[in-house]
């Protein structure tokens, strides 16, 4: 035990790594560590770093730069850097930030509070990287962030090679976790109060492909459906060359699968696609989205976009538009492509000049912003449930207006006014309101509500707790409700 030590962590990057630093914060509690007020000098910083974005080493260093004062002030301090630019750097981050106490990598995250305690025993930084998982993070307990919703990894690492991504080379090949461990999980978290869920991959679709079995992704997602008191399940991020008509009818005939879909572009010319060794093309794509549609009409897609890869022309940027305009994604992720050393692109010629990404970006950015915006507009009129969120909106406070996530996944601004509402509405609730403005990237509605209901999430959220979950062990292959797994000591304690 630590006496009370308390600690922070700063998560940069992805659904993953956010996840992670759960898993972290779990290691820790359970070593005695106890999370940092927002004013206070925490004895121990975490960063849990991504190296998938242009300047995330920069962005690392000069944070560690400025804790270094505080280290300096109070020595006893702890600083340890894990994620996937541990994974890259190794030992350069303790020669160019010698007061990191640890530095731990993607597949041994377990080792953290080890490796901690070795650390103030040695009085010397300690750098361990492992080149392969060592323990699954599912092993792991886990302190939760949100009391409504969670993630659920069903896989980590990626089999895919393309050629601009780092992620297969510092998360390693994809190792699945077994279905029954999954939904174990997911029941737990349910037992806790949590109403939705998001199982997580680097490629969900190409799940099952350790254990031999095709579908078990859809598989999954209908198992899902038999979870008494889980509300919505969605899930990120499927691959277009792995995704197949049985998740789309496990999608539409199971009542708690959102009608959300998050589908992964890249680029709209077939050319592009293949120097990114992207294994479908844009025709492929497109007829997805059609079957999806024809099976799920109301479904919001959204998707990620690089614009800028080596050896683009005015021509393949068109193609890219062209598929914009007839996927009318109601929002994408849009990215100026960044060198990433390590990784197959960063070798190619006809690397572009900064201020044609940029312009070319700005043009995506518009096109796509003035299709959404039209989605939306379509939406006004439309009743909608929304799972009440926390902190989503910007100007909520001064509008006087919260937040909540619909169904199909948009962000909707709500006005808590009217006869029904029981007590106050907090986040976790469930309530039923009807659009009455759509912007490029939100919905509005500010009349008053049509129903709320009070949910075990949203007394979670009232009383300060969040949900605590004891790790699920590896187990064999199986489908269906799982049995009772017990959660961790304490409930949805602290």
């Amino acid at each position: 035990m630590n006496g009370g030590k308390t600690y922070q962590i700063r998560t940069f990057g992805c659904q993953m790594n956010v996840h992670d630093s759960e898993r972290l914060a779990g290691q820790l509690e359970e070593a005695g560590y106890v999370p940092a007020g927002a004013d206070d000098a925490p004895d121990l910083v975490v960063f849990n770093t991504c190296a998938v974005r242009e300047n995330a080493d920069n962005k690392l260093y000069g944070t560690l730069g400025h804790l270094r004062p505080a280290k300096d002030a109070n020595p006893d301090m702890q600083i340890a850097v894990g994620g996937c630019l541990a994974q890259k750097d190794r030992g350069e981050i303790v020669k160019r930030a010698p007061w990191v106490d640890v530095v731990f990598g993607t597949h041994n995250i377990g080792a953290l509070p080890v490796l901690l305690e070795r650390a103030r025993h040695n009085a010397e930084a300690e750098v361990e990287i492992l080149e392969s998982l060592e323990t699954f993070p599912s092993t792991l307990p886990a302190r939760r962030e949100s009391a409504y919703s969670g993630w659920v990894s069903i896989s980590v690492g990626c089999n895919n090679t393309c050629t601009f991504c780092i992620v297969p080379s510092l998360r390693g090949k994809e190792r699945d976790r077994r279905p029954g461990e999954v939904l174990a999980e997911v029941e737990a978290l349910v037992a806790e109060g949590v109403l939705e869920v998001t199982l997580l991959g680097q490629n969900v679709n190409s799940y099952g492909v350790e254990f031999g079995e095709r579908d078990a992704f859809s598989k999954l997602l209908r198992a899902c459906g038999g979870i008494d008191g889980l509300e919505r399940v969605r899930f990120t991020s499927p691959h277009p060359a792995a995704f197949t008509d049985d998740v789309i009818d496990a999608m539409a005939e199971t009542s708690n699968v959102c009608p959300q879909l998050h589908m992964p572009l890249q680029s709209g010319s077939d050319r592009i696609l293949r120097e990114m060794r992207r294994s479908y093309r844009s025709s492929r794509f497109l007829s997805i989205l059609d079957k999806v549609r024809d099976r799920i009409p109301d479904a919001a897609i959204t998707t990620d976009i690089i614009v800028g890869f080596p050896g683009e022309t005015e021509k393949d940027f068109q193609a890219t538009l062209d598929v914009v305009r007839e996927a009318r994604f109601s929002s994408a992720f849009t990215f100026q492509y960044s060198r990433r050393p390590g990784t197959p692109a960063a070798e190619l010629p006809d690397q572009l000049p900064k201020q044609v990404v940029q312009e070319r970006y700005d043009r995506l950015v518009e096109l796509v912003n003035e299709i959404a915006w039209d989605e939306n507009k379509k939406l006004v009129g439309r009743k909608v449930e929304l799972l009440v969120a926390e902190g989503e909106g910007r100007k909520d406070t001064e509008t006087r207006r919260m937040s909540g996530r619909a169904r199909d996944g948009r962000l909707v601004h709500f006005t808590p006014t009217g006869a029904a509402i029981e007590g106050s509405v907090r986040p976790g609730d469930v309530v039923e309101t009807v659009v009455t403005y759509g912007a490029p990237h939100h919905l509005v509605a500010d009349g008053d509500l049509l129903s709320h209901r009070r949910t075990r999430a949203g007394d979670n959220v009232e009383a300060g707790r969040r949900p605590r979950t004891d790790g699920v062990s590896l187990g064999l292959p199986s489908f269906g409700r799982p049995a009772p797994q017990p959660v961790a000591t304490g409930g949805c304690g602290l």
